[in-house]
């Protein structure tokens, strides 16, 4: 029976040290595009967000109506992340009136299209040229 045991805390002294010498093992460094994507900035990483910053870039400035139709949004969906994307001090809202009728207007400002680039910038690989390409100024 002690022989049983002497083979068994031996072969679990085997298996105690792999786990820590695996233990001490440090880990692979993150990519590059990795620890680029972890500074993206999460408020405009949002699909509905980034998708209303992106039309305003496009189209600024778009009505609410407008915003709607063009990324299929409920009423709701829209003013959530609209108001977070004003509240952040990416988009600027007008409210006024046409006739009797409301008429809501945002438009991208200075800070949205800041971020808009800077998160291209994160995301596009490293080495590749900047610049931009012919016909655009």
């Amino acid at each position: 029976m002690a022989a049983r045991r002497g083979a068994a805390n031996r072969h679990a002294g085997v298996v105690d040290s792999e786990r820590s010498a695996a233990s001490k093992r440090t880990r692979p460094t993150p990519a590059p595009a990795a620890a680029r994507a972890a500074n993206l900035d999460r408020l405009i990483h949002d699909r509905t967000r980034l998708a209303i910053i992106s039309a305003l870039a496009a189209h600024s400035p778009l009505t609410f109506t407008e915003l709607k139709q063009l990324l299929d949004l409920s009423d709701g969906n829209l003013s959530v992340h609209a108001r977070k994307l004003e509240d952040a001090g990416y988009v600027t809202c007008t409210k006024g009136f046409e006739g009797r009728l409301p008429k809501t207007q945002f438009s991208l400002n200075e800070a949205g299209h800041r971020a808009l680039r800077q998160r291209g910038r994160a995301l596009a690989p490293r080495g590749t040229a900047r610049r931009r390409p012919k016909g655009l100024t």
